[in-house]
């Protein structure tokens, strides 16, 4: 093995987001331009100098190239030993998993989650921590500042690997091995979950399912669980099978790109009792029964109200936490139980330090994603075996599991309207007179609805007090309705602005409007206060979920 010094230019545009770095596919395969961000990575995670790193991703295009030359710039770096997931495949639950079971110092993830892929699609790499969660900003801070002004990388000339096997390979003084991609994250799920029950579901034929795994990485995991361990009936999961492209689709799980496992869901008599969906790197989730859909931000309170059913939280939760978007449905369920309920930003980061502190057991964002204190990321495929052993000790379905839910707690209408691709400056100046025209807000009126309160969410972490501002507009009625704005950090290209709406009733009589309707004034106060036809140029929103 040769260690090779490679002189290069620094790039100004690798600043990270709330999930790491995100681009498209080309730029990625610009001359040393993903070199150049991992060897940011290597000189800011010292730990990893003699150190474990797990290595990974969702499959998508351009992931297999990226793995042989980070495992190249691994050995060169002095990392001591690599554990990469077989055909390079491992969900982001599955990394946080590892490393927190084989203690590594790290983890490198690459996936750009539920964007889509392809050879023109989206790319991304994430560093997550050895507490297995994503790392903090300072840390994808100081990365960008190495990253400015990088002026050359190091490599080895080994040549490539085989990673279609489990095998141990020598890198000079690394020890790269490669690993089943699904079985440590199976058996985990076994230990948190009655896998005995919930398989006499699917062996008494009370039940049947549909999984659909968009073409992601989660298919494996899901016939490994799904059909091997519990039984499930034949056709249970779709889309098994990972594609670089995601099978030209769209790999995000919601009513829009999901639309298969809708109509399954929605066939008739003879439709399975479940349906769930994954997306890309296996982190997000939804969840729908025949004819009914399960909001996330009531899949949440739904898994907090009743998590002393489920064997690995018998003891129910010590506390929650929900993103600043996420509906405050959580927030009932926690004032009922006497326990905390935290609002973040958003981003999965900042539950990291509430779940190291032990002040929360589960957490959750409206953008399909829920998890708990099992590792530090959300986790698909958990949240679909929570709500299979939920309805296993409950008897009880989808829709009544929800309904009854409502009953107790009332039910939170709510949506979320997303405005992609739009101009960026436009975007932000339109956010930005939100921010300042916040406080003049309150007191107002619009109809029947009047401003209680309106201002830009900052958030002071109660574990390290660091404090994180500029957030979102919230805007809140007099009735507890409320209306969220904020630009989104996942995209690649333009500015996405999201509108989150919702609207509290207790009156059961009233738990079934048609959500769009039941929000549409609110949906007209938030396009009014926004001005977003006149400055966005759209009329309606690109993604309703």
């Amino acid at each position: 093995m040769t260690i090779q010094t490679v002189q290069t230019r620094p790039f100004t545009d690798q600043k990270p987001g709330t999930s790491g770095l995100r681009k498209k596919v080309p730029v990625f395969q610009q001359a040393n331009y993903t070199e150049n961000f991992i060897q940011s990575i290597f000189q800011v995670a010292g730990s990893l100098n003699n150190g474990l790193l797990i290595l990974g991703g969702d499959g998508r295009y351009f992931s297999i190239e990226t793995i042989q030359i980070i495992l190249k710039m691994a050995a060169a770096n002095g990392v001591n030993k690599v554990l990469v997931g077989q055909n390079g495949l491992l969900s982001t639950p599955a990394v946080s998993h590892l490393i927190r079971k084989y203690k590594a110092d790290g983890g490198i993830i690459l996936s750009a989650s539920h964007n889509p892929g392809g050879p023109n699609g989206d790319f991304g790499i994430k560093f997550n921590i050895s507490n297995g969660g994503p790392a903090p900003t300072s840390f994808t801070d100081a990365v960008f500042e190495v990253s400015k002004s990088l002026t050359e990388y190091r490599i080895t000339d080994d040549q490539n690997i085989t990673l279609d096997k489990p095998c141990t390979v020598q890198f000079g003084d690394m020890t790269v091995e490669v690993i089943d991609s699904v079985c440590d994250y199976a058996d985990l799920m076994q230990e948190l979950f009655d896998f005995d029950k919930i398989k006499s579901l699917f062996t008494s034929g009370r039940l049947t399912m549909c999984f659909d795994a968009m073409h992601a990485v989660t298919g494996p995991y899901a016939k490994e669980i799904f059909s091997r361990r519990l039984s499930a009936n034949v056709g249970s999961v779709i889309n098994g099978e990972p594609k670089t492209d995601f099978g030209g689709g769209h790999p995000d799980p919601n009513l829009a790109h999901a639309k298969e496992l809708v109509t399954i869901l929605n066939s008739g008599a003879n439709a399975p009792g479940f349906g769930a969906a994954s997306d890309g790197d296996g982190d997000r989730n939804m969840i729908i029964g025949q004819h009914f859909f399960v909001n996330p931000s009531d899949s949440l309170a739904i898994m907090t109200a009743n998590a002393h059913l489920i064997p690995g939280y018998k003891l129910g939760a010590c506390g929650v936490a929900r993103s600043l978007p996420t509906s405050r449905a959580v927030d009932k369920v926690a004032e009922t139980l006497g326990i905390e309920c935290y609002e973040t930003p958003t981003g999965w980061k900042y539950f990291g330090n509430l779940l190291d502190d032990k002040r929360i057991t589960l957490c959750g964002e409206e953008s399909f994603g829920s998890g708990s204190d099992h590792i530090r990321e959300k986790d698909g495929i958990w949240a679909v075996l929570f709500w299979l052993n939920l309805i296993a000790v409950k008897q009880q379905s989808v829709e009544q599991i929800t309904r009854e839910h409502w009953r107790q707690f009332g039910r939170h209408y709510y949506t979320r309207h997303d405005y992609e691709g739009i101009d960026t400056d436009a975007a932000e100046a339109l956010v930005a007179d939100l921010r300042k025209n916040s406080t003049n807000l309150a007191g107002q009126s619009f109809g029947e609805y009047k401003v209680t309160f309106c201002d830009d969410f900052s958030y002071t972490d109660p574990v390290d007090h660091s404090v994180t501002e500029q957030q979102g507009i919230r805007v809140i009625f007099d009735d507890d309705s409320r209306i969220v704005f904020r630009l989104s950090g996942t995209g690649t290209e333009g500015a996405t602005l999201r509108v989150y709406i919702e609207r509290y009733i207790t009156n059961p009589e009233q738990h079934d409007l048609d959500t769009q309707q039941a929000l549409s004034p609110l949906i007209e106060i938030a396009r009014d206060v926004a001005q977003i036809k006149t400055r966005c140029g759209r009329d309606d929103p690109d993604v309703i979920t």
